[in-house]
């Protein structure tokens, strides 16, 4: 097994662990391989350091003190906390319809079927178009729990 730091286009850095790494191209290859926080199948390797055991433990030099040390985003439990229940929210009172999201939303738009509250997936362009159309979506902020691991 090899771990991998990876980082999707929006700029989101994750690990992910592997049985390989041609394992790892083929998932990627496949599209099968998303970003946790929004699910872009647009992942690459980030920079990593490799680690290598020497034979003996090497007493590792003590970095200068940072004159102007790098600010850190810490996670907040709340804003995760109110996240899900958001999440259990959207997916306990509205239907998901997957891929089809983009032609569903349009339909209900125009009158050809009636309105209901729907969540699901369209490609940027299909995104773009219904905004264009003043077909009134918004992206959420999180995959649906049931394409997450």
């Amino acid at each position: 097994m090899i771990k991998f730091s990876l980082r999707c286009d929006d700029g989101h850095a994750f690990d992910s662990w592997f049985k390989g790494g041609k394992a790892f191209d083929d998932l990627i290859a496949r599209d099968m391989v998303q970003c946790p926080v929004c699910g872009s199948n647009a992942v690459t390797k980030a920079l990593m350091a490799p680690a290598v055991a020497l034979g003996q433990p090497q007493k590792q030099p003590t970095p200068p003190p940072a004159t102007n040390p790098p600010t850190t985003v810490q996670k907040s439990p709340d804003a995760e906390q109110k996240l899900k229940a958001l999440r259990e929210q959207i997916e306990a009172n509205s239907e998901y319809v997957g891929n089809s999201f983009a032609s569903t939303a349009r339909a209900m738009y125009l009158g050809d079927i009636p309105d209901r509250p729907i969540y699901g997936e369209a490609q940027p362009q299909e995104a773009k178009a219904l905004l264009e159309e003043g077909v009134p979506v918004l992206p959420l902020p999180f995959i649906p729990s049931r394409k997450s691991n």
